[in-house]
């Protein structure tokens, strides 16, 4: 059983920048991965008459709740509610309801059999998604490095 100023310390410190950064990098790896699997699709079914290619959301989501809160931290005007059918005046966007999804393209059509999928985009979207995975890594493990080094010290 863990004690109650443990359990206090572990709730302070989950709480703190350094975990919504981990958290936002979890979800960002988790982004890239789903986006890796939307691009493969789309090469894959380059040949496919009548596909249409998907786009993956998620990075804008993600900033329209992150500005969302800052909003609500630099300017909001608290809401007075006195019953439960009053509506907040504003209401922050939680940036871990934020998921990846993958939309089609429809609008678009790249050969006269239907099929909108480009390989030479594909291919350059999938780099520049591979470098942002690799760079998200890389962020992960310096923050452990930190993580690692303080408690050492301590």
């Amino acid at each position: 059983m863990i004690s109650k100023s443990v359990e206090n310390i572990i709730d302070m410190f989950i709480e703190t920048h350094f975990m919504k950064t981990q958290d936002l990098l979890e979800r960002g790896l988790n982004a890239s991965l789903f986006k890796r699997r939307v691009i493969a699709d789309n090469i894959a079914n380059v040949d496919t008459p009548h596909f249409k290619r998907s786009e993956t959301t998620f990075e804008a989501n993600l900033q329209r709740a992150l500005d969302s809160e800052k909003f609500m931290a630099q300017s909001s005007v608290p809401t007075q509610i006195t019953d439960e059918r009053h509506i907040e005046f504003f209401k922050p966007l939680d940036y871990r309801q934020v998921s990846p999804k993958a939309n089609l393209d429809y609008l678009s059509t790249m050969r006269a059999d239907g099929n909108n999928v480009d390989p030479e985009k594909e291919a350059v979207l999938a780099s520049h998604n591979q470098m942002h995975y690799s760079m998200m890594v890389e962020r992960l493990n310096q923050n452990f490095k930190v993580l690692n080094l303080v408690m050492r010290s301590a």
